[in-house]
């Protein structure tokens, strides 16, 4: 369900029965002449959107600010939209506090923008990450008070984390596209894999009368297809659905 529309008993309903709690992570950033600027988190939250209709799952509002950067191009006349990684931290943990106040365990953020470096980490996902993580210890302090991982009813701790018990699980970051995935689907910037995405999830965010070839990245675009954009839809959704299933 999306989280703007729920209603209070629907949200203790989702808390009870640990639904997955979704937030798609992208930025606003020039993709091309072809592609709208809200590529990244479009195609994550039209792909969540599929899911939803699968399974139980709370879908927050998508997060299409982020640390964009201008290394593709400056944002005069072409959109970028660029929030800095401190900025984005602070949000975020605001985000974070909230979300574990209200009770949720199973929290989901999906990247997209930048994931194929996301093993080492980029500012967007770091800046979130560091912010969770604040989050959590700034919650587990208030609940459990100073030196609550030092009593002696955390003696089970390592043990709990080996079956699944780990508070630091309650929220997570993954790429959309795993390492598996692209080596058959293989990602780009507004090439033809981003550019077949958007045609397959939503064609009115692209454009192929304004494709140039001038453009080095988006020269692959000119072989994009709906069909090639559903199959890699495909395999983005069966990823989520094997990371979403997993109870926390």
């Amino acid at each position: 369900m999306k989280y703007e529309i729920m209603l209070p008993h629907q949200i203790r309903k989702a808390i009870d029965e640990s639904w997955p709690v979704v937030l798609s992570s992208g930025v606003l950033e020039y993709h091309a002449e072809q592609c709208s600027v809200g590529t990244d988190a479009l195609i994550i939250n039209k792909i969540v959107d599929e899911l939803e209709k699968e399974m139980g799952m709370v879908v927050l509002p998508p997060l299409f600010y982020g640390v964009s950067s201008y290394a593709v191009a400056p944002p005069e006349r072409n959109g970028t939209v660029n929030v800095s990684a401190e900025t984005l931290h602070l949000f975020g943990r605001d985000i974070f506090r909230s979300l574990l106040r209200i009770g949720f365990r199973n929290v989901h953020v999906l990247c997209w923008h930048q994931s194929e470096n996301f093993k080492d980490g980029m500012p967007t996902d770091l800046a979130l990450k560091l912010a969770a993580r604040e989050a959590i210890f700034e919650f587990l302090e208030k609940e459990n008070g100073e030196g609550w991982w030092g009593d002696n009813n955390m003696k089970n701790y390592y043990s709990d984390h080996e079956h699944g018990k780990n508070p630091f699980n309650w929220i997570k970051f993954h790429p959309v596209h795993n390492e598996e995935n692209h080596k058959k689907y293989p990602g780009d910037h507004a090439g033809k894999a981003e550019t077949s995405l958007l045609m397959s999830l939503c064609p009115e965010a692209v454009d192929m009368n304004y494709w140039t070839n001038e453009i080095w990245y988006a020269g692959t675009a000119k072989e994009a297809s709906p069909e090639y954009g559903r199959a890699f839809a495909e395999s983005i959704k069966e990823n989520l659905r094997n990371i979403l299933t997993v109870k926390i």
